[in-house]
């Protein structure tokens, strides 16, 4: 009897039939088929490269982003050094140009004349004589000058011409505070007069003085008053000299030892102070000289040196 063939679907079987099949009988020559997959019937292919890499990206995340993060920036640093130009040699032109820029451009520097006006108009006041008039029998103005506060009790220095024979003395401060004022001191040969108001601003703002020891021909002062009542006005100049004499013709008396400065002065300066560049004062302005006998200024001022003025009042501040 002829026997069947038997047929198995297990793997042993299957393994066995492959190995059967590599054998040198399962050539092409002899008629033999090629193996065929286990279900598709086709030969398995190579996964393809693309799948590897993305493989590879899903089980090595945090590498690859922190790989594609660096190779984003060398690419930008690339990129930006090739676009910025990098910076180039500065000529002397450009230095130049720099400089006059910088100069152009730069804030001012404020006058040494502006500082020392404004150091000193706190100390300022306007000083007014007022008389009787015959026929009203009320008083009016009948003179105006100029004054320095030179002490934290609110005194006075101004001229004795200024409020000489005055029936009242009224002064005006910086900040608009007005007051009667007593004379309480004279020195005629000085032409000086201390003056005590009986109200005083709530910020009172004396000056300070300097001794006139180191004072010398051309350097530069400030005159701060009241000219012809408008004021306060300022008026610069230099140190004309020093020790000058002077007669006055209304009461032949000789002033001697003063300071000559050619800043403009004219009636109404009487009294006030002749100032440093630091806004210091080193005299009271007391006379113009004018040959011609006018009462307007020519160019020659004198003042009394700080240092006698400030006796007047009882002061020895050097």
């Amino acid at each position: 009897m002829k026997r069947r063939a038997r047929y198995s679907s297990s793997r042993r079987a299957q393994s066995a039939g492959l190995r059967a099949h590599e054998g040198p009988w399962n050539h092409p020559e002899h008629g033999a088929i090629p193996v065929e997959g286990p279900e598709t019937g086709e030969t398995p292919a190579p996964p393809k490269l693309r799948g590897r890499i993305l493989g590879f990206i899903q089980r090595h995340e945090r590498i690859s982003l922190i790989t594609a993060s660096a190779a984003l920036a060398f690419m930008a640093s690339a990129a930006l050094f090739v676009l910025v130009p990098g910076p180039r040699d500065l000529t002397q032109d450009d230095i130049d140009k720099a400089v006059e820029y910088t100069l152009e451009n730069r804030p001012a520097d404020p006058d040494p004349q502006a500082v020392a006006a404004a150091v000193i108009a706190p100390s300022v006041v306007r000083v007014e004589q007022l008389g009787q008039d015959k026929e009203t029998h009320e008083l009016v103005k009948t003179g105006v000058g100029t004054g320095v506060i030179i002490s934290e009790d609110g005194t006075i220095l101004t001229n004795l011409h200024v409020v000489g024979g005055a029936d009242q003395v009224k002064v005006f401060f910086w900040d608009g505070t007005e007051s009667t004022a007593e004379v309480t001191g004279v020195r005629p040969e000085l032409d000086l007069a201390v003056l005590q108001p009986d109200v005083l601003p709530d910020d009172i703002k004396p000056a300070t003085m300097k001794s006139t020891k180191n004072v010398h021909s051309g350097d530069r002062v400030v005159a701060v008053g009241h000219p012809f009542g408008i004021g306060p006005s300022v008026s610069a100049g230099v140190v004309s000299g020093l020790r000058r004499e002077y007669k006055a013709d209304e009461d032949d008396t000789t002033k001697t030892d003063l300071i000559q400065f050619d800043a403009a002065a004219n009636p109404g300066n009487s009294g006030g102070p002749l100032v440093t560049m630091d806004g210091e004062v080193i005299g009271i302005v007391t006379a113009i000289l004018n040959p011609s006998g006018q009462g307007v200024f020519v160019g020659i001022g004198l003042a009394v040196p700080i240092e006698a003025a400030a006796s007047a009042a009882g002061e020895s501040p050097f």
